[in-house]
């Protein structure tokens, strides 16, 4: 894992959770789905002002009360509490009520107007009891695990549940901490909001962007079924073009926050830019090449690993620019002692000898370290490195106090002499081009082999254990990764990745079956047909590397 000494902000623990639940209350309207919703008091310590999804704090009275309440067979404590607590909120906040009596009619306004909303929460299963109610938690299922972000002071653990809403019952807000309940579909919810006149937070988008794509409460109760939630999430925030932008874990920028502001301070800059170098950790600085494109992403990522003390390793030079040279150049105080490149690709290579020449002029000639390029290489990726570099060797910055290790490893498979580096004592990956933020690495044969490819992966994940490696340094887009035995981490990050691969694979394998005759054209436009036109030329790349593993296995 990450030194802490190279952390670039101040360690903080952030805000302890404390256990809630809400619950998303559905019915089938005139034009599909709707959702019950409620605003939240201007004077509310969380989300003030907010329309949010009735639920509050899990009580332990909500515990006590699993005799009362009916349960499915596969729902564990845990759930059966949850389930509980958010019926109780729901009934103390809106007057909804998800109980049934012993002849399965489910309460009505009687049964409401009967009971004290106001009562505690030890009481409330004991008033539906003396009722004759039992509280209808097998109808209430799990949808999404939300962790507030660690940035808030009020943090909470938030399963977010489904049930149906119950027939003949109409929401009344209490008025004290819930005003105004409205029926909304969820893309109506979502386009209120861009608005501005329909304030929801984070969390409430992104799970009404999910919910927006069923067309009823049944198919949404079905989704649910396995007892697992759709997704769990505590997301991260920086800021893009002067804004605070939240992410999730599947989005691009999350590792990048989780690498630069573990403990969810909103200090990162996500903007994409080429004038200054990004401080990642005091040890490693991103400088991005202006050469954005198709197939280049934001720019190509040059690397400076090392400090003042030290000196530094600059990794990917990158094309040719000379005013991105000199940046990187002025950025390691111009005490650069090794320049490597992962391949030479020409996005990645060109640089590395005027970089070294630059550095010449001021005193110093640090070699240019690499493989160089195979045969099979295109003219323009034609790469000579001064010294070549041998799988597993080490590169060692030694300071006075301190020590940045990186170990070679010989990744072919989109190019035959790419390779990666793991910055052993920071637990970080430096992938090249071998895995990408926001895009697919292309195979493109002869040079690129899709089986050497898949190796590859193999021995990244290998490394990914042996080293602890938490996050990926790409060569095009924001770092990857989240923190060790989280659900997000480098190893599922290439998992993932080699997944997405076979997967891919399979779809190639079964066009080809069924169109025998077809031209390599014909394929591409079936086997990724879910990629726009404009990029088919490039796919036809990787489809053919893919052809060519297919017809070796037989």
């Amino acid at each position: 894992m990450v030194r802490p000494t190279q952390l670039i902000h101040t360690q903080r623990e952030p805000a302890p959770l404390r256990p809630a639940a809400t619950v998303l209350l559905l019915r089938n309207g005139p034009q599909g789905l709707e959702v019950l919703m409620t605003r939240r008091a201007m004077t509310a310590s969380f989300a003030p002002g907010a329309y949010v999804f009735p639920g509050g704090g899990i009580d332990p009275a909500d515990a006590q009360a699993h005799a009362l309440a009916a349960r499915r067979a596969t729902q564990s404590d845990t759930q059966l509490t949850q389930a509980i607590a958010a019926i109780r909120e729901s009934f103390e906040e809106l007057g909804i009520l998800l109980a049934r009596h012993g002849d399965g009619r489910m309460a009505d306004d009687s049964d409401i107007a009967a009971l004290n909303r106001h009562a505690s929460a030890a009481d409330f299963a004991q008033q539906c009891q003396q009722r004759g109610l039992t509280l209808a938690a097998d109808q209430v299922y799990l949808l999404a695990h939300w962790v507030t972000d660690r940035d808030l002071p009020r943090r909470f653990d938030v399963p977010f549940l489904v049930a149906h809403m119950p027939d003949g019952q109409t929401p009344v807000a209490d008025d004290k901490e819930q005003f105004e309940p409205v029926w909304v579909r969820p893309a109506d919810a979502l386009s209120r909001h861009a608005a501005g006149d329909f304030f929801i937070i984070f969390p409430t988008i992104r799970t009404l962007e999910r919910l927006q794509h069923f067309a009823d409460a049944q198919s949404v109760l079905a989704a649910c079924a396995n007892e697992q939630p759709w997704f769990t999430s505590c997301p991260r925030a920086g800021w893009i073009a002067g804004k605070e932008s939240r992410h999730m874990e599947h989005e691009p920028p999350f590792g990048e926050l989780a690498l630069t502001c573990p403990d969810g301070q909103i200090v990162h800059h996500l903007d994409w830019q080429t004038d200054q170098p990004v401080l990642l950790l005091k040890n490693v600085q991103r400088l991005t090449a202006p050469n954005p494109g198709v197939m280049t992403g934001p720019g190509t990522n040059s690397y400076l690993v090392g400090d003042p003390d030290t000196g530094f390793i600059a990794i990917d030079p990158g094309p040719a620019d000379f005013e991105h040279l000199d940046r990187l150049w002025r950025a390691a105080g111009g005490n650069i002692r090794l320049i490597v490149c992962t391949h030479s690709h020409p996005d990645h290579s060109p640089g590395a000898a005027p970089l070294q020449a630059l550095c010449a002029q001021h005193g110093h000639r640090p070699p240019v370290l690499g493989l160089s390029s195979a045969a099979t290489a295109r003219a323009h990726s034609h790469f000579t490195p001064d010294r070549e570099l041998h799988d597993g060797e080490l590169l060692v910055l030694q300071g006075t106090h301190i020590t940045h290790t990186l170990r070679v490893l010989h990744t072919p498979g989109h190019a035959a002499n790419h390779l990666c580096l793991v910055l052993e004592e920071d637990g970080l990956l430096f992938s090249g081009d071998h895995v990408l933020n926001g895009s697919t690495t292309v195979v493109d044969p002869p040079d690129g082999h899709m089986n050497d490819y898949l190796q590859s992966l193999d021995k990244l994940l290998d490394a990914c254990e042996q080293d602890h490696i938490e996050f990926i340094l790409p060569a095009h887009g924001y770092v990857l990764g989240n923190l060790w035995s989280e659900p997000h981490d480098a190893r599922a990050c290439i998992a993932h990745l080699k997944a997405h691969r076979l997967k891919r694979e399979a779809k190639i394998l079964g066009v080809m079956q069924k169109h025998p005759d077809g031209s390599m054209d014909d394929w591409v436009q079936l086997a990724y047909d879910d990629v726009p036109p404009r990029l088919w030329p490039v796919a036809m790349r990787s489809l053919l590397a893919h052809v060519e593993r297919i017809r070796s296995l037989g």
